[in-house]
This record gives structure tokens, C-alpha cells and sequence, in this order.
């Protein structure tokens, strides 16, 4: 997921990317059963369940004067290396702190 915020004039001013993963356990506790380097150690739930929301924060900081951006969220299928990217979603919403 790759989480992008422009000013109305175009200038990027925060982009963050996040990366979900299947994990190697055997589902029966949190050890990890095979991966880099057969390790054995505890691992952390990055991947995306199915048919189960997600909720996920970002905290964008805004340069001085700047009230509205514009905020697109991107969610891509990586096909065995990073540049191999199949998009699945996008959505962009122009957000502000005007009322």
C-alpha cells in the first residue's frame, strides 16, 4: 500500500509505503516454523486477512499555511519482486482542516 499527499498545486509532501505479507507459521502459535535462514523466532502479523477490515493511521504533517491535500491510497499485488506491481485499488479524497 503506498499512501501519497499533494498541496493544490501539485508538490508531494508525504508519501509512506506499507508492505503485507503471508507469514511462515504453522498457525499454531506465533513461532515461525521455515523462513529466511530457518530462524526460529516470533513473528509480527503483517498480512491482510480475508473478508476482515484494517485499520491502518497515518499522521501527515502539514508545512506552514498549508490546510488541504489531497491524499491518494494505492493498493498493488507484487508479483514476486517490487518492480512487478499489479494495482488492485486507488482512491485519492482531498482532505482539509477547514470546516
Amino acid at each position: 500500500m503506498e499512501v501519497t499527499a499533494k498541496t493544490l498545486d501539485g508538490k508531494e509532501i508525504y508519501k509512506e509505503e506499507k508492505n503485507y505479507h503471508t507469514q511462515a507459521t504453522n498457525c499454531l502459535n506465533e513461532k515461525m516454523a521455515y523462513g529466511a535462514q530457518n530462524k526460529s523466532s516470533y513473528v509480527r502479523d503483517t498480512s491482510l486477512q480475508p473478508y476482515q477490515s484494517k485499520d491502518e493511521t497515518f499522521e501527515i504533517k502539514l508545512p506552514e499555511g498549508v490546510r488541504t491535500v489531497d491524499v491518494t491510497v494505492e493498493m498493488n499485488y507484487e508479483v514476486q519482486v517490487p518492480d512487478n506491481k499489479v494495482p488492485i485499488h486507488k482512491i485519492t479524497k482531498r482532505v482539509t482542516l477547514d470546516r
